[in-house]
């Protein structure tokens, strides 16, 4: 008897825009925008975001959401469960006008945060403060139209998903915890990492009477609109790579070629499909090669401890028998980074929600424009805009607003304009991370400050305090002018 499976009807066009982004996600000339999560799987990427805290000290709750916070239209005013969590565990309380520390979440499930973001759980105590995570929407549990299906449906039901709606829903969210508590005078800090870190940033500027500062980590805010070099993501990679290992750094640049070379003889795919043990042939050695690209750019963006996986494929790529020839030693590097396995290129492709999200955010307005230049261990593959705008087009019907998030929130001449009119946020970037360059990197005003960190490969974490204590330091001093004015007005007769 032959089975077929059925899925409900009104799943279909969800289905069929998921395969269209499996398929188009490995044809020629696309290239994927890394993600910015602040977390991926065990990897930590801001270890300065480990947390100490437990589920048991943690309370979730549901807010209906607006859908639409910018328009009067009937279906504006349709609602979601949006998901939030609290922590009152070492909250002062309302009547103590204690502090409200607000984690942002990025563009996940606010699940996995949770018990890794540590900033907010380890200083907790030192501001007696109520900490809030609040999950973004469409992500997690905080899915509108009842479901992920009719959700991601289309262009249609997707429009709603965007920056300046998930800024809204937190503001939203934290007037009403303020208002509910009756903690109308307690200060908040808005805290994110990556596209988190731009939200908590973004939301500082368009919302103070909201948040009175915000703690912005690896936030590549400048990483658009040809504000930095495209090339910028890759050379950082290419650096981490270089500074791990010469020997390591020089293979990966000369394996490329050699790829080329095999792939181009008969049954040359065949031949690399069994040196890198392929779940199944290749069909070009862009396939290759785009795979080990992928590795070596998330191994440097979440190089940090306790793996730091870029030593990890050098130990791999360095420590083969020196008789092996190139492309052994690359594949020593790739079992290295993902372990035993029983195949590890090309595996069944299974796009969670947060990879089909972050496809249709960089399709809409986060358009962060990486492509690899000619100085790095890597192929140039500049980044083509206009194949880019093709590429989103034909997956959504309609094309990204690559100028947006500059018109929106500003970026070009950020020393000129923020200078006189920003105040109160930290950018916090280690310059390993190759997003960095795309970061604020220098001070912009007394109170829009540049906290960094050159070397991040110790292995005691001195830098790791140092870097956090600043960033207390900075806040208290925002807490403690608050409260002076504070005082003054409410003394007033």
């Amino acid at each position: 008897m032959n089975y077929s499976p059925k899925f409900p009807v009104q799943w279909l066009p969800f289905m069929v825009m998921v395969l269209s982004i499996l398929l188009t996600g490995i044809s020629a000339g696309w290239t994927d925008i890394p993600r910015l999560s602040p977390t991926r799987g065990v990897i930590i990427e801001h270890p300065d975001f480990l947390s100490s805290a437990t589920v048991s000290d943690l309370r979730t709750f549901y807010y209906p959401q607006t859908l639409d916070h910018f328009n009067y239209q009937p279906q504006s005013y349709a609602t979601f469960q949006q998901r939030y969590v609290m922590n009152f565990k070492y909250w002062g309380g309302a009547k103590k006008s204690a502090p409200v520390l607000a984690y942002l979440g990025a563009e996940g499930p606010l699940d996995g945060d949770l018990t890794v973001i540590g900033f907010l759980n380890d200083n907790a105590v030192r501001f007696n403060a109520l900490l809030v995570y609040i999950e973004h929407r469409y992500y997690g549990k905080s899915i509108p139209f009842g479901s992920r299906e009719e959700a991601f449906k289309n262009a249609s039901t997707l429009g709603y998903f965007n920056s300046a709606q998930a800024i809204a829903d937190y503001a939203e969210i934290i007037m009403h915890i303020k208002n509910k508590l009756r903690a109308f005078y307690s200060p908040v800090i808005v805290v994110g990492g990556s596209y988190g870190g731009m939200l908590a940033s973004w939301l500082r500027l368009k919302y103070p009477h909201v948040a009175l500062g915000a703690l912005a980590s690896s936030a590549p805010i400048l990483y658009f609109d040809k504000i930095t070099p495209r090339g910028a993501y890759f050379s950082v990679v290419t650096k981490d790579f270089r500074e791990a290992s010469e020997t390591c750094y020089q293979t990966i640049r000369n394996s490329w070629s050699v790829i080329d070379r095999i792939a181009s003889q008969p049954n040359g795919l065949s031949t690399l499909s069994m040196i890198f043990k392929t779940c199944k042939p290749l069909k070009s050695s862009s396939e290759l090669k785009n795979e080990l690209e992928n590795m070596y750019a998330v191994a440097a963006q979440y190089d940090r401890p306790p793996r730091y996986p870029v030593t990890v494929v050098c130990g791999g790529i360095d420590g083969a028998n020196e008789k092996q020839d190139i492309l052994d030693k690359i594949f020593a590097g790739v079992v290295a980074y993902k372990g035993n396995c029983s195949c590890y290129i090309n595996p069944p492709t299974n796009k969670s929600e947060t990879d089909v999200g972050w496809r249709w955010q960089t399709c809409s307005e986060m358009v962060i424009p990486i492509g690899i230049g000619k100085r790095t261990m890597f192929q140039p593959e500049p980044f083509n805009l206009n194949n880019f705008l093709q590429e989103c087009k034909s997956l959504y019907g309609v094309p990204p607003r690559p100028h947006w998030v500059t018109s929106y929130y500003g970026g070009h001449n950020i020393e000129l304009v923020l200078h006189r009119f920003g105040s109160n946020i930290i950018f916090s970037n280690g310059l390993r991370d190759p997003y960095s360059r795309g970061g604020v990197l220098e001070n912009i005003s007394e109170s829009i400050l540049a906290v960094h960190t050159v070397n991040e490969m110790e292995s005691d974490p001195e830098w790791l305090v140092k870097q956090r204590e600043t960033e207390v330091k900075i806040i208290k001093g925002w807490m403690a002018q608050y409260y002076a004015d504070l005082k003054a007005i409410q003394i007033k007769p």
